[in-house]
């Protein structure tokens, strides 16, 4: 059996991976010269399962509505006429409440822990490093009404049994030592002490290499096309460099996903949300985060990555476009510095974007179409580097006809 995968980033790379471990011939088609250099390349570096939830919630309206107008927001929409963009976020408000939130959320966390344990497993198989820690995540509150907005996801977590902490700032200070010297800016944090950080470009380049020590070919440079279905399997695709025949495909394109799959008459809800971060030298490591701290007022999240610090955030609706805009690295820097000012050498960070492929209800696309040897793996947004390893497990049985060690019902396509 012959399967290809579109595309070169941490999600294809994966399926890629754990295909290859299951005895498929595989080979991954990129447009770009190597692995993990569009959404892969600088995203924040958590791997957090408690923390998958949708963006789509109670209140997020209003949320939303209030951040349009405020400096620093979380979220900024950059209108322009583009139906995809407004039938997207019509589907999300349709999501924004209480009992599809809990839906979501329930369909979100199985596969993002399932992701972390696999990958532990990977890990211990392989021995691959990525400037990885395993020492938790700090959700903090600068307020009370923000630490009290916290008992429904509290509730969910206790209902799906992850392991969390409810601190007050001395519990803060002691898990994240960096943090003492600005006590006063928060009142309390929630913490879950299994999530794990790690860089996810390194990852990517690195179990690309292992990948082909196991068979797998890599086609780099090569831009699809289009297809050539055949009732209902896809015999072929076109691209710039030639034809290329499979006996089954893998789409994990990331935001591109929806475009492509188009071309088949598929229409999926995968549409790109713009992230930034920044990354900077550590500079005193007394006073620099031990792990991720997210800071819940700017959705922003500080990751210690070896002797790094990168800082992450920014949901921005502007269509496909990787424009840098000044003010999103302000709204990243005013976050870390007032949290770990002397953390870290600011005087030049790396600044960067990048596409999250989201769905309107937050949880991803992982599974079959109604072509029968056509395979989805996308839609993971703030989320695929959590999600990573567990989606291409799951997508490697799907396609190699086993049974996935975790119950994939609302995954796929067909939930929409």
């Amino acid at each position: 059996m012959r399967v290809a995968v579109l595309g070169g980033g941490v999600i294809g790379v994966t399926s890629a991976w754990y295909l290859a471990q299951a005895g498929v011939e595989v080979e991954v088609i990129e447009r770009r010269d190597g692995v993990a250099l569009e959404t892969s390349f600088a995203n924040a570096g958590e791997i957090s399962p408690g923390y998958a939830s949708p963006w789509a919630g109670p209140g997020m309206p209003w949320k939303a509505l209030k951040w349009l107008f405020t400096p620093h927001a979380p979220l900024v929409l950059r209108p322009q006429w583009d139906p995809a963009m407004w039938a997207w976020i019509l589907r999300m408000l349709r999501n924004c409440t209480a009992a599809r939130y809990a839906v979501n959320k329930r369909r979100m966390v199985p596969i993002a822990e399932y992701s972390r344990d696999v990958l532990g497993r990977l890990r211990a198989d392989t021995g691959i490093t990525y400037d990885e820690r395993a020492r938790g995540t700090l959700q903090l509150f600068r307020t009370q009404r923000q630490l009290d907005g916290a008992a429904g996801d509290i509730a969910v977590l206790q209902a799906l049994g992850i392991p969390f902490e409810v601190l007050d700032p001395a519990g803060c200070i002691a898990a994240e030592p960096g943090l003492a010297d600005v006590r006063e800016l928060f009142v309390g944090g929630l913490r879950l002490p299994g999530d794990e950080t790690g860089d996810c470009h390194l990852f990517t380049q690195r179990l690309a290499t292992l990948a082909r020590e196991r068979g797998v070919a890599f086609r780099f440079g090569t831009t699809i096309h289009g297809f050539e279905p055949r009732g209902d399997r896809i015999e072929a695709i076109l691209t710039d460099g030639g034809r290329i025949t499979a006996d089954a495909w893998v789409l994990a394109l990331g935001s591109y996903s929806t475009p492509v799959a188009r071309e088949l008459g598929l229409r999926l809800p995968v549409y790109p949300v713009k992230g930034y971060s920044i990354t900077v030298p550590v500079a005193d490591a007394s006073k620099a985060p031990v792990s991720t701290v997210m800071d819940e007022t700017y959705k922003v999240a500080i990751t210690r990555l070896g002797d790094r610090i990168r800082v992450g955030g920014t949901a921005e609706l502007s269509g496909y476009n990787n424009r840098l805009h000044a003010a999103r690295q302000a709204t990243l820097e005013r976050s870390a510095r007032s949290l770990f000012g002397a953390g870290g050498d600011y005087s030049n960070p790396g600044f960067w974007t990048g596409l999250r492929p989201m769905t309107p209800d937050g949880t991803p696309i992982v599974g079959a179409t109604r072509y029968r040897n056509f395979w989805l793996n996308t839609g993971h947004g703030t989320l695929g580097w959590t999600m990573a390893c567990g989606s291409g497990r799951v997508i490697a049985d799907l396609v190699t006809g086993r049974k996935p060690e975790i119950d994939t019902r609302g995954l796929a396509l067909d939930r929409y």
